[in-house]
């Protein structure tokens, strides 16, 4: 009788031995961010897009010395997210073109972080797309689309791509990134409210093409969503919830909400909004298998130098012009940052 007690025990134990025996050494970092730059454009004219504003004739002078320092206010917020490190993978919104982007990556310690662009230029009136940075050491390419999108409620209305890319991390661990701005609020919530409720509904069609295919897919989605996490785009749409135990499967887990509902927010107009949110897959909060996070991981990262004292109000992002007056900041936008750890012994980090 002891003989077939000992079974049970045995197992147990070897169940606990593969949930636990990863070293401190055999996990590595993996970081993603994403931040809104506020309107990196060049002082060169683009005669196909609303650039006006962003010009030497422009009413803010839009002049090589401003454009200089705004990239160099970029380049400060973005290498000083991770002292001593760079994220792995950093989303950008509101870049004008490619040119730009390189233009930044090759400024002050961001020429460190030795990153890749991936990048595309959008049907976008104002010419502002979205951009995805990367580290080849760890995060290396391996499909990358533009989905652009088509409003059946607004056939003329064009905005920007999303980028879809499926990677590879160390190796080993297969990741979906999408880099997003949806459509903004500007002119009437009430308009717009539509189209960003569609973005939501098709990236969620693409998600879940995926989860059919990798139940346990590892997803992140990042952006300027232009929506809070509360509201009907995220919640319902696309299907991103706050994270709270048990995680089901095939569910998306937006890391925003729980800052958010402590009234953290990542720009400010009459009050704090966070439109700037990293979501994820219920493999990678759960465990399921080699990238994790935690469920409270999403930092939005805010420092002194980065912010504006108002009169009757609290201190907000600092921003670097409107379309007539120059400001001299860094963007109205605060970056969000994600730290997760992946699992390189090929074992998995819990027992489902």
């Amino acid at each position: 009788m002891k003989k077939y007690l000992l079974l049970p025990v045995i197992s147990l134990l070897f169940l606990v031995f593969i949930g636990t025996s990863c070293t401190n050494s055999e996990l590595k970092p993996f970081s993603a961010a994403f931040y809104n730059v506020e309107n990196l454009f060049d002082t060169i004219d683009n005669p196909v897009t609303r650039d006006e504003d962003y010009l030497p004739t422009s009413e803010v002078s839009w002049n090589t010395k401003r454009y200089d320092l705004k990239l160099e206010h970029i380049s400060k917020v973005m290498s000083s997210m991770e002292p001593g490190h760079f994220p792995t993978i950093f989303g950008l919104a509101e870049v004008e073109n490619r040119q730009v982007v390189e233009d930044l990556i090759n400024t002050g310690k961001l020429k460190e972080a030795g990153y890749k662009i991936i990048h595309q230029d959008s049907p976008d009136k104002r010419g502002i797309d979205v951009a995805l940075l990367y580290n080849p050491k760890v995060f290396k390419p391996l499909v990358t689309r533009f989905i652009r999108l088509h409003f059946p409620s607004e056939a003329d209305f064009v905005t920007r791509d999303i980028i879809y890319t499926k990677a590879l991390v160390y190796g080993i661990d297969t990741v979906h990134v999408f880099v997003n701005h949806w459509v903004s609020r500007y002119g009437s919530q009430d308009r717009t409210d539509p189209l960003r409720r569609y973005t939501g509904h098709v990236e969620r069609l693409i998600c879940d093409s995926i989860f059919n295919q990798q139940p346990h897919a590892n997803i992140i989605i990042m952006g300027d969503l232009n929506d809070n996490p509360t509201d009907p785009s995220i919640q319902k749409s696309l299907g991103a919830v706050e994270p709270k135990q048990p995680f089901e499967k095939k569910q998306l887990f937006d890391l925003g909400a729980i800052p958010y509902s402590k009234g953290e927010g990542s720009l400010y107009y009459k009050g704090w909004d966070l439109f700037d949110q990293i979501i994820v897959s219920t493999s990678m909060v759960a465990g399921h298998n080699g990238i994790k996070v935690d469920s409270d991981s999403e930092e939005i990262f805010k420092k002194e130098w980065m912010l504006y004292q108002s009169k009757n109000g609290p201190a907000v992002p600092n921003r670097t012009s409107s379309s007539r007056k120059y400001f001299g900041g860094y963007s109205d936008h605060l970056p969000v940052l994600v730290k997760m750890k992946v699992d390189l012994s090929g074992e998995i980090f819990t027992i489902i």
